[in-house]
């Protein structure tokens, strides 16, 4: 089974690489976000739950984020494997994961932290459409012009450098414990996420 959990901090770029796993896996790319929206959209029992306690400014539970993700992990499309990407986040996550899921394959995304600051930074973000640009490495054809539908690109608020630096102290003091508890269950592999995405599916390809 292909049960990916993907672990790194924000900028290491586990989307970009879940994207062509997933693609070429035929696994679903999860992640919490997008359950929580699409519960939310579809006003599910326990999204009804997750809209109440976002709408009042509070924190999902650990336990409230687990049932989400269990009644994602149920569905027809992860029968044969799934990428984890932002579950888990705490030990407590970790540990009920470990509860449903035997077989994990935990992969820890290795980056240095100027080149996550360099990467989000310089991030641009389509107004309509969502579509995700790098004034370095993938810039748009016009300047803060959208290739794909002509929309303005936009530096989200947690892409300014202040907002990035906090997003990694949260990450380190969340989720950077749950690489030791994977290490002590011999169950993570460390990926250089320095590397470009394709150089990168690469390597990956060849470990899994």
């Amino acid at each position: 089974m292909n049960n990916f959990v993907f672990l790194g901090p924000p900028g290491a770029g586990k989307g970009s690489l879940a994207v062509k796993v997933a693609e070429d896996y035929k696994i679903p790319h999860i992640s919490t976000g997008d359950i929580f929206r699409a519960n939310i959209k579809a006003q599910t029992p326990l999204g009804v739950k997750v809209k109440a306690i976002i709408d009042s400014g509070s924190l999902v539970s650990d336990e409230l984020t687990f049932e989400l993700v269990k009644d994602r992990l149920a569905q027809d499309d992860c029968k044969n494997g799934y990428i984890l990407d932002g579950f888990p986040r705490t030990i407590p996550q970790a540990e009920m994961l470990d509860g449903l899921v035997a077989d994990l394959k935990v992969v820890n995304f290795q980056i240095s932290d100027d080149i996550v600051i360099g990467r989000l930074s310089t991030r641009r973000v389509c107004k309509a459409c969502g579509a995700n640009y790098n004034i370095k490495t993938l810039p748009p054809k016009v300047e803060g012009v959208c290739d794909k539908c002509g929309g303005e690109l936009y530096q989200r608020d947690d892409d300014k450098q202040e907002s990035i630096l906090h997003r990694m102290d949260v990450y380190r003091e969340q989720t950077e414990p749950l690489i030791n508890y994977y290490k002590n269950k011999g169950k993570i592999t460390d990926l250089d996420a320095s590397i470009e995405t394709d150089i990168l599916l690469g390597e990956f390809k060849k470990i899994f």
